[in-house]
């Protein structure tokens, strides 16, 4: 606050240039921001400030509901809105693919022949399952929607996967076919005998002409058949004007499966509305419009590029620049390229992207917003200052989930908001939570509290019971949230990911934005390892090193001034391969649990000596750390 002589001496100057009048505004201007910013009407001043941002957000929830409303009431499927477009925009470009065009109506055909082939070849019913295992491509998406018109449901497996996590996703669906590209021949290869005996091998090639796979048939006697000319000699008319089956709203459509980071990967069931909802929330919340040219290059068998962003063409109308793998320097050059003005983002791949050296390219394309999840408050004003981007449209929600929220206002950081008005209107709440681990904190009466904005950990919720009212129930995240006096909600930690240490919560997230951030944008890992006889658990960082630049010097004296001590990392290992999820999630469990014992860790391992420096660990100071003669 401004003191009072301060505020006297301004009073005086106004009224020796301008008179009192003007030293009358001051007073009443004063006056007015005091009783604005005091404890009793600050409540007056949040409404105030958040009526614009709020009034914004119900117009386009307003949007959603109606759209959602009329897709139920016409018992409408994602493949009806292909058929839409492809029958009022024939000519409209779908997909562009390593310079290929794709319209609509040629998206249509395929998608077509794909469900005409495989139900006369395999009798395929609705209900059954089909597994598909392919890189991005357009005929990736022209599959599941055909087998999707005649009440196929495709299991969407990670292309990323090998051996039992990928025999186990393909069996775990009841596949009774697997189609795969060509590209991927030798993971299935590795893998086809451990299938259910009776499951069919389709192979795609992209040649039309008829020839055998490169399998080794010696290894197995299942026949692999080439999808290629099939699809290419069936007929490319609706199968849906032709058949009894008419798929509808409620369907189930596909199955998507979890990133993986712990356990095997596990399905999420995705109907027809689900989908319409997951594209249109985005579509509508972000702003996007039909118009737009999306830049894609996400995996589409996860929900954020497979509804996210290819939602946005076939519900939406719009145009999509589709790449087969994420390319941090070719991003924006591509994007310019083809005149994009939309382009999706994982978090990591924005840190990436950041790390490569200027480029013209950087600010002179046409790309207008991005969206997407995970994009780090640390990083996030170099990003769309840099890359010259007028809005980031950051979501949060879940596969398996029932809500999402989006920042609509550019609130640095910000991966939502509640109204703090009527947060009645949309269906999220937050609750306490204990931050370490992530379990709601109860009444007396063993309800939930709602939190309010402060210093708390709020925990995200959205399958917990006896929430506010025994006996309901609401889907909770994991996940250990933040909100600000305004509603604006900020992602903390995953639950289980925050340890403690020297009594103080430690946010792994955090540790790993700011290391990440000294050490030029380098993937750095940050979890708790277990120290005999000490209480909680000790910071520890894997940090990818492949070129061996780590400064560990200059990196402790950036730490110092960056983090708390108890969030200071006790361990550093360095790697020089670290293992990630097909969208960029770093895998920490394996790392956490080999610690920091050099006997079984292959890599350099250092610990913060006394001195303040990070020492090398070997066999002998690991003793004196686990046996206390080395005190941390």
């Amino acid at each position: 606050m401004i003191s009072l002589a301060s505020f006297c001496a301004v009073a005086a100057i106004l009224w020796y240039f301008f008179g009192w009048p003007s030293v009358v505004q001051l007073v009443i201007v004063a006056a007015v921001a005091y009783i604005l910013t005091g404890k009793r009407y600050r409540f007056i001043y949040v409404v105030i400030r958040t009526a614009p941002r709020d009034l914004r957000a119900l117009s386009r929830l307003i949007k959603l509901r109606w759209r959602m409303y009329k897709y139920r009431k016409n018992n409408l499927s994602v493949a009806d809105m292909l058929g839409h477009y492809a029958s009022k925009y024939p000519n409209r470009v779908a997909f562009i693919f390593e310079d290929k065009e794709w319209t609509f109506s040629q998206v249509e055909a395929y998608s077509n022949q794909v469900a005409a082939a495989l139900k006369e070849k395999e009798n395929l019913k609705p209900g059954d399952t089909v597994s598909l295992f392919m890189e991005n491509r357009p005929e990736y998406v022209c599959i599941w929607l055909g087998l999707s018109k005649i009440g196929v449901i495709t299991a969407l497996i990670n292309h990323n996967l090998r051996r039992q996590p990928l025999s186990h996703s393909v069996n775990i669906a009841a596949s009774k076919v697997l189609i795969y590209g060509s590209e991927l021949e030798e993971a299935v290869e590795e893998m086809r005998d451990s299938l259910e005996p009776n499951m069919k091998l389709y192979c795609w090639t992209g040649k039309t002409e008829s020839m055998e796979p490169n399998a080794n048939t010696e290894k197995s006697t299942r026949k692999i058949i080439h999808l290629d000319p099939l699809v290419s000699s069936a007929s490319s008319a609706n199968p849906s004007t032709e058949e009894a089956f008419k798929g509808g709203f409620d369907d189930c459509l596909m199955y998507i499966y979890t990133s993986g980071t712990t356990g095997l990967p596990k399905a999420a069931v995705i109907t027809n509305s689900r989908y319409f909802f997951f594209c249109t929330a985005i579509f509508e919340l972000v702003g996007l419009k039909g118009t737009d040219r999306l830049y894609t290059c996400l995996p589409l068998y996860h929900t954020a590029g497979g509804i996210g962003g290819i939602g946005q063409v076939l519900v939406n109308g719009c145009s999509m620049v589709l790449r087969r793998k994420f390319s941090a320097s070719s991003y924006f050059k591509e994007a310019k390229k083809y005149n994009c003005t939309v382009g999706q983002y994982i978090g990591e791949m924005c840190r990436y992207m950041l790390s490569t050296p200027p480029h013209p390219d950087d600010s002179t394309h046409s790309v207008r917003t991005v969206y997407g999840n995970g994009l780090r408050p640390q990083i996030w004003s170099q990003f769309v200052e840099r890359f010259n981007i007028s809005h980031v449209g950051e979501f949060y929600g879940a596969t398996e989930g029932n809500a999402n929220i989006a920042n609509i206002d550019d609130k640095v950081g910000a991966i939502g908001f509640i109204s703090r008005t009527a947060p009645f209107v949309y269906p999220i709440s937050i609750v306490r939570a204990d931050p370490a681990t992530g379990d709601p904190i109860r009444n007396d009466k063993g309800l939930c509290t709602v939190c309010g904005p402060g210093k708390y950990y709020l925990n995200f919720t959205l399958l917990i019971i006896d929430v506010f009212k025994k006996g309901d129930a609401a889907f909770i995240s994991g996940d250990i949230l933040v909100m600000d006096e305004f509603g604006y909600l900020f992602f903390k930690d995953r639950t289980g990911d925050t340890f403690r240490w020297k009594g103080e919560n430690v946010s792994t997230s955090e540790v790993e934005a700011v290391i990440s951030n000294v050490i030029g944008y380098r993937d750095a890992v940050a979890y708790g390892v277990e120290i005999r006889g000490q209480e909680g658990r000790a910071g520890m960082v894997a940090i990818l090193d492949k070129d061996k630049t780590l400064d560990l010097v200059a990196m402790y004296e950036a730490i110092q001034k960056s983090l708390p001590s108890y969030a200071r990392p006790i361990f550093i290992r360095v790697l020089t391969e670290l293992d990630m999820t097909g969208t960029y999630k770093l895998k920490k469990v394996d790392l956490q649990k080999e610690g920091f014992d050099p006997m079984t860790i292959k890599d350099n391992l250092y610990y913060q000596a006394a001195s303040g420096k990070y020492e090398p660990i070997n066999p002998d100071v690991y003793d004196q750390i686990q046996n206390g003669k080395i005190r941390l």
